[in-house]
């Protein structure tokens, strides 16, 4: 699913123009990024959170020559679900299939 077919069923569902569902889905995504890039975490209850964790720096090897490469600290959008989404995707894929 793209967020083409987001913004289309939202559209579909809610009687607003789907301009105006692009726009409200850009902000929000848009919010979400504005956030982890000041380092600040979101969280959505029953969903997930969303937050930057660090990475330190280290060491890692180059695979064709053996060499090592040393590896700069650095910042990284992390994503944990909630455990009432894993509940609920666990539910459904134990559901029999006909």
């Amino acid at each position: 699913m793209t967020k083409a077919d987001i913004v289309e069923d939202i559209a579909q569902r809610t009687g607003l123009t789907k301009k105006e569902v692009a726009e409200t889905v850009d902000l929000f995504l848009d919010k979400i990024g504005d956030l982890l890039v000041d380092g600040r975490h979101l969280e959505i209850r029953g969903f997930g959170t969303f937050k930057v964790k660090e990475r330190k720096e280290r060491m890692a090897r180059n695979p064709r020559t053996g060499d090592a490469v040393p590896v700069p600290a650095r910042r990284v959008p992390v994503f944990k679900v909630s455990k009432m989404l894993k509940d609920r995707v666990a539910a459904k894929s134990a559901e029999p299939t006909i």
